[in-house]
């Protein structure tokens, strides 16, 4: 069984300490995003979903603000009080957090419609992970897997992209995250896999921008790398914004396949 490339950078410690930033300054995910995948995979409200590796609660809120059942699977503790403590609007039923890993959820046989995982499933050891959510499936079951990938086309995102992976792990990660989705397009124990890209933006201040480049697991934390990390950035902010704000582009790819029967 092949492990993850970045399994041996200790993907559920290596997030401690950053919850803060990256529920505040993360980016959502796009409403036709999650237009296609709920119609393809048939998730209407009241289906049970369950949102692996869900880090603050991003995706899980935006399923859940569809109506949907979530269960939040999350290893890391402070990435999950997190999600715990931010509320949604009066009426809506919050996702259910539960510690657990990827290759080892604790949930039951064949109980969830679909089993989502957003910016998270390169972390994981791919085959174990998908023999899991293969088994937590009811036949016929959906796989969703999504990446928030910035879009080197635009201008700003290349030079801000360029100085956020500039780091000894930065090339290593983000070659993992924009190629780990290929796995589940020819998995034995799905069918019926599709990839669909969809635009998305995130309009930023010079505050939100830093703390969005904070936030990536691979970003410098000794005092003095900071300081040139958000030296560059700041100067790149200033090269671009326009009207005291920034834009980064996206392009949010969405892996979709159906447990085979």
């Amino acid at each position: 069984m092949n492990p993850s490339p970045l399994s041996a950078f200790d993907p559920t410690g290596r997030f401690s300490g950053l919850a803060g930033l990256y529920g505040q300054y993360r980016p959502d995910y796009p409403a036709q995003a999650l237009d296609y995948f709920l119609a393809r995979c048939g998730l209407s409200a009241g289906k049970l979903v369950v949102d692996v590796g869900a880090g603050t609660g991003i995706s899980s809120r935006l399923l859940a603000l569809r109506g949907l059942c979530v269960i939040a699977v999350e290893p890391n503790g402070d990435m999950r009080q997190q999600a715990e403590s931010t509320p949604l609007p009066p009426g809506a039923s919050p996702p259910q957090y539960r510690a657990g890993r990827a290759e080892d959820t604790g949930l039951a046989d064949a109980g969830a419609d679909a089993v989502v995982s957003a910016q998270a499933f390169h972390w994981f050891v791919a085959e174990a992970a998908l023999m899991e959510f293969h088994r937590i499936l009811k036949p016929g079951g959906w796989v969703v897997l999504l990446w928030n990938e910035r879009d080197p086309r635009d201008p700003f995102t290349a030079a801000y992209g360029a100085i956020v992976r500039n780091s000894p792990q930065g090339d290593i990660m983000e070659h993992a995250r924009a190629t780990a989705g290929q796995l589940l397009l020819t998995h034995p124990l799905f069918q019926d896999a599709a990839l669909e890209t969809f635009g998305h933006e995130q309009r930023l201040t010079e505050e939100q921008m830093l703390g969005r480049a904070l936030s990536v697991s691979y970003a410098p934390r000794m005092p003095d790398q900071v300081a040139a990390y958000t030296s560059a950035l700041r100067a790149v902010f200033a090269r671009f914004q326009r009207e005291g704000a920034v834009v980064l582009q996206y392009q949010t790819f969405v892996y979709t396949a159906r447990k085979a029967s």
